[in-house]
């Protein structure tokens, strides 16, 4: 299992990049989020989800560990493979497309190319109460092309330490997003 890689991006695709590590180029489909952001010749650590099948290998990558968690969950619906999960993620920032989920928007996540109604109300039955509570409430609003998506260094953080997504947004929803990333991750310790 490759779980993930840092290297240099020497090409770009149409969702995928070309990532050299020491001469060897892992290509690896990332959300259109990841895509936007990310630029040639930039050096990343990108989180990667090996997908092996009979016919087929593939590499998923992530710029941050939640949106990889996120993945995870959106597989784990019936029916919902890699492909779909991608273009869930692909529609705004990891933490809106949560916080879509667990406020129930069906609308939002049936926007995904390839996602119909009743695989979006699926996605919403089987994750709502996985993703934790919504940090906002009504319709998702979707991010212009020239914003780059947000990461959230303290929720990344508790994930690595092994907190499920759920518990890790519990912990950080009451703590002031404005303080250092080291003094959320601290509080959230103490909850």
């Amino acid at each position: 299992m490759i779980s993930h890689i840092k290297g240099i991006i020497e090409e770009k695709f149409a969702s995928s990049l070309t990532i050299d590590v020491h001469g060897i180029g892992y290509e690896v489909i990332v959300s259109a989020q990841d895509f936007e952001s990310l630029n040639l010749n930039d050096e990343i650590k990108i989180y990667t989800y090996h997908k092996v099948s009979e016919t087929d290998e593939s590499l998923f990558g992530f710029t941050s560990l939640a949106a990889k968690k996120l993945f995870e969950l959106l597989i784990s619906v019936n029916g919902i493979g890699p492909k779909a999960a991608m273009s869930i993620l692909s529609l705004a920032s990891p933490e809106e497309v949560r916080n879509a989920i667990a406020n129930a928007d069906v609308a939002f996540v049936s926007k995904a190319a390839g996602v119909g109604k009743k695989s979006a109300e699926r996605v919403i039955v089987d994750l709502s109460d996985k993703v934790g509570l919504p940090t906002h409430y009504g319709a998702t609003l979707v991010k212009t092309k020239e914003q780059k998506p947000e990461t959230d260094e303290a929720l990344d953080a508790l994930i690595a330490l092994g907190f499920p997504l759920k518990e890790a947004t519990a912990a950080l929803e009451s703590i002031d997003v404005n303080l250092p990333v080291e003094d959320r991750i601290r509080l959230a310790l103490k909850k």
